[in-house]
Order: structure tokens, then C-alpha cells, then sequence
């Protein structure tokens, strides 16, 4: 049974929507979460990974495929570095659907209401709450809240339909999975190259039995090309084929990365949140921790925004600031990225591997190299790593400006 009046009604099913959902119910607001599918989990459009920090907010251990604690990487010519240690783990592979499915239990179990085959049609900001049209399985209900929220995903319902702006960037990923990939236990695979990930770099992650293979890109770097044919390429490449050369394929998924926050996540009485938002990290394209990142900042200014039913210029403005270090981050991550990887030839990314291949460099890495903040690293490389110091004016600017 729903209401038809919530404090929170929240758009997105997803790992973001569920978490969201779960700590504001925690915190006594009534919340409402709306999936558009019949089904929580579907489609999948993501690798799949987890950090180990999110893992732990939600404790869906069952969940995981494979745990992840190692990588090989390679440069355009082949050359490898192998980071990672066995007893450290670096993020989770998990069943994408068992996990959201986990994230959605959390709140259900705490009392939200869901309803699933369910989107938004429109919806109007009064100066007491949100009046929404939804349409349930073929039907238009009507609803109220004094919060709406989008946690629906990079082409968000939400943030469209309210104008809070685009995500800085909006990478597109190609991704398929495969069984008979020759991978290591415990480590995957990442692969740079113009001809198979312009600008970024493609991956073989290990998920149980099967393997993720994929690749992501801007879409100004691909001219005619598609991301379905640099996977071809990578697949075919005299390299690495020998590791693909016994790969049956059982499904694929494509779908945008939203990467920068947009500059007012919040705006009256809405709110965006995760992909929504634009907080997939400009290293990886992960967004499941950054999207519970912005839930736990917000949190708090969040629900005493909603208890009150104050949502003056003076709140937008302070919710909107909760977040302003994940802005930061991602901006200089986004700089850091482009200086050593989106910004390099082939010629320059052969040069650097070369570097982070010696012994020192890799033991730099295993020792303060994340995964989700890789800024530390990259300060140490240009003060430890003398063959970097000619990168030490663009990283300089990276961190300044970034």
C-alpha cells in the first residue's frame, strides 16, 4: 500500500535511489521510491565494481563475484606493470542486480514504500511541497512531497526536466561479457591505446565465472568509429588476441558516463544524485561510491531541510556547499587524469609505462595508490619519481586549476 502525500519521493531504484531512500527513512522522513522497470537490477549497464568503502555501508558481501586486489596494466606497445597486493583488496566485482537488489531491501526492510513499473510524467514546485504526476503500470496517479529527488541515471528525468545543467562530461562505455577469457585470478586487465580507448584505456575484469570486457571514451575522440569496433580491435590485436582467443559471448551493454557535478545539484525543492548528478569519477567511470558519498554529506542538512519544511535560497546554498569537496576532488582527479593519460600519444603513454615499470615506481603504487583518490599518488610520483618532474608544470596546473 502507498500514500499519495511523502515527505521524500525519490526516482531511481538504482544502488544511489535505494541508499538515499534507506538513510532518510532512517532519519523518520516518509519516502517514496519509484523504479520505471518491472524489475530492480535491470538493464545493467555498468563493470560492476564496488569500493571497499561502499561494500561496507551496505554489506552486501553476497554479492561479490570476485574480490579484486591486483591489475596488470599495458601501454600501447605491450609493455606491463603489475600492481597490487593479495592481501590488500582494491574493489569488489559483484552481480550488479543482487547488489541493487541488496541496496533497495535495505530501505524496504526500514519501511520505504516502492513501486516499480513506475516513471514520473510531470511535476510542479509549489511553495509548500512538489505535486508529481506518476504513471503506475499504465495508470496517473497523482502525489506530493515536500522533496523530490533524481537518483535516475545519467540522462536523468529529474535534472532535465528542472534545467540544473549537464554533467561536464559524458563518456560513452562499450562493454561485453565473455567466458574463456585468459585473465589472472584476483587481478584485471587494463589495455591503453588511440586504437582501442582513445584518450582512456579498455579493461578485462574477472566477475565470477565470466569476464567484463569494455571500454569507454569521449565521444568527440572516436571520428567514425564506434566503441564496439576498438573492443574488435583490442580483441583482434596481434598483442593480446592469444587472451581472447577462446571468448564465447553471453551479453553486452552500452551506456553513457556522466562525469562533473553540475553546478546545483540542488535547486529548490529537487535534488540530483549520483549519475544524475554527474559523480562518476573521471578516472575510472565508477559512480556507486561517489553517489554514497553525496548521500552521507548531504544527509544531514538534508533531512533538517525536509523536517522543517525550509527550503529558502539560504538552504539551497548551504545543501548545495555539503558537497563542494567532492567537487574539488573530481575536478583535480578529472586534471590528473588528462595530464597523464587523456592528453598523452601513444608515444608519451609507451614513455610513462616505462617509468611506472620500474620496481620503485610499482612499490609507490601498492603502497599509497586508490583507486578513488589518486591525487596523493600522483604528488608523490612528481616529488620521488625524478623522470615525471618534466609533467611537474601540468600537474602543478592540474591541481591549482582543476
Amino acid at each position: 500500500m502507498v500514500n499519495d502525500n511523502y515527505d521524500v519521493i525519490v526516482i531511481g531504484a538504482g544502488p544511489i535511489g535505494g541508499y538515499l531512500a534507506w538513510k532518510l527513512k532512517t532519519h523518520g522522513l516518509t519516502v517514496l521510491l519509484l523504479e520505471e522497470h518491472s524489475e530492480i537490477g535491470r538493464p545493467f549497464q555498468c563493470a560492476g565494481m564496488v569500493n571497499p568503502s561502499a561494500m561496507e555501508r551496505v554489506g552486501a558481501l553476497d554479492t561479490v563475484l570476485t574480490r579484486i586486489w591486483g591489475a596488470r596494466m599495458y601501454s600501447p606497445s605491450g609493455t606491463e606493470i603489475q600492481i597490487g597486493k593479495p592481501e590488500t583488496t582494491r574493489t569488489w566485482s559483484v552481480c550488479r542486480k543482487l547488489f541493487d537488489e541488496r541496496v533497495v531491501k535495505l530501505s524496504l526492510d526500514s519501511g520505504v514504500d516502492l513501486l516499480l513499473s513506475s516513471k514520473p510524467i510531470n511535476a510542479n514546485v509549489k511553495n509548500s511541497g512538489v505535486e508529481i504526476s506518476i504513471d503506475v503500470d499504465g495508470e496517473i496517479k497523482q502525489f506530493e512531497c515536500r522533496l523530490l529527488c533524481g537518483a535516475d541515471g545519467a540522462h536523468s528525468w529529474v535534472r532535465r526536466t528542472f534545467k540544473m545543467g549537464r554533467p561536464k562530461e559524458l563518456m560513452i562505455g562499450f562493454q561485453i561479457e565473455v567466458t574463456g577469457y585468459q585473465g589472472e585470478e584476483g587481478r584485471l586487465d587494463l589495455f591503453t591505446g588511440e586504437d582501442i580507448a582513445p584518450g582512456f584505456f579498455a579493461w578485462a575484469i574477472p566477475s565470477g565465472t565470466t569476464t567484463r570486457i569494455g571500454n569507454w571514451t569521449l565521444p568527440d575522440k572516436l571520428g567514425e568509429r564506434s566503441c564496439e569496433d576498438l573492443l574488435e580491435t583490442l580483441m583482434t590485436s596481434p598483442l593480446w588476441s592469444d587472451r581472447f582467443s577462446n571468448c564465447r559471448e553471453i551479453g553486452r551493454y552500452c551506456g553513457p558516463v556522466p562525469s562533473g557535478l553540475v553546478h546545483k545539484p540542488v535547486i529548490n525543492r529537487v535534488a540530483v544524485f549520483g549519475d544524475a548528478a554527474g559523480l562518476c569519477k573521471p578516472t575510472t567511470g565508477g559512480g556507486i561510491g561517489k553517489g554514497f558519498d553525496q548521500v552521507d554529506l548531504m544527509l544531514e542538512r538534508l533531512v533538517e531541510a525536509v523536517k522543517t519544511n525550509d527550503f529558502s535560497p539560504t538552504t539551497i546554498q548551504e545543501l548545495n556547499t555539503t558537497i563542494s569537496s567532492l567537487r574539488r576532488s573530481q575536478n583535480k582527479s578529472r586534471a590528473l587524469r588528462n595530464v597523464f593519460l587523456t592528453e598523452s600519444t601513444d608515444e608519451d603513454l609507451d614513455e610513462l609505462f616505462e617509468v611506472w615499470a620500474q620496481p620503485d615506481v610499482i612499490e609507490l603504487i601498492n603502497e599509497i595508490g586508490e583507486i578513488d583518490n589518486p591525487i596523493p599518488l600522483g604528488i608523490k610520483m612528481l616529488k620521488e619519481v625524478p623522470e615525471f618532474r618534466r609533467l611537474a608544470s601540468k600537474v602543478a596546473t592540474a591541481l591549482i586549476w582543476g
